[in-house]
C-alpha cells in the first residue's frame, strides 16, 4: 500500500505543477485582457489535483514506515532530515492548499473579471512557491537518492 500511495503522490506532482503553472499563465493573460468566455479551468483541475496531493499525503503520513521510523528515533527536531519529513513538508504544503483554496474562493467570487484572475494569478504564484520549497527534490540533502518520479 505504501509504494503505490508514493508512486501515486509522486506522479501527481508532475500533473499539479503542470496545472498550476498552467493557471499562473492562464490567469496572467485574463488578467490582463478580460474575456467573458471560459472560466478558470486550469486553476479548478489544479486545485482538485492538490487536494487530492493532499488526501494521498496525509494517507502516506500515517502508513509511511520512513516517518514511523523517524518519530520512534525521537529528536526529530534535532534532526534535520527528520524534521524535513515529519513537520516542514507536511505544514508547508498545508500551507500552499490553503492559500490555494482560499485564492481561488475569492477569485470565483470576485464581479470583476480582471480581479478575479489577480486573485488566482497571486494566490497560485505564492503556492507554486511554497510547494516547490517543499518538494524533496532529489538535487536536494533531503531527497538525495529519491529520484525524480
Amino acid at each position: 500500500m505504501h509504494t503505490g500511495l508514493l508512486h501515486t503522490h509522486s506522479a501527481l506532482r508532475w500533473l499539479g505543477l503542470f496545472f498550476m503553472v498552467a493557471a499562473i499563465i492562464d490567469s496572467g493573460v485574463r488578467m490582463k485582457r478580460p474575456m467573458k468566455e471560459g472560466g478558470p479551468k486550469f486553476s479548478l483541475f489544479a486545485l482538485i489535483i492538490m487536494h487530492t496531493q493532499l488526501i494521498i499525503g496525509v494517507l502516506l503520513y500515517f502508513v509511511s514506515p520512513t516517518i514511523k521510523g523517524f518519530m520512534e528515533a525521537g529528536d526529530v527536531m534535532k534532526n534535520s532530515l527528520a524534521r524535513f519529513y515529519v513537520v516542514e513538508h507536511a505544514a508547508m504544503m498545508i500551507v500552499a492548499i490553503a492559500v490555494l483554496t482560499v485564492g481561488y474562493s475569492k477569485g470565483k467570487r470576485a464581479i470583476d473579471e480582471a480581479a478575479k484572475h489577480r486573485k488566482i494569478f497571486f494566490a497560485y504564484l505564492i503556492a507554486l512557491i511554497i510547494i516547490i520549497v517543499s518538494i524533496p527534490w532529489p538535487i536536494r540533502e533531503v531527497g538525495a537518492g529519491r529520484g525524480w518520479f
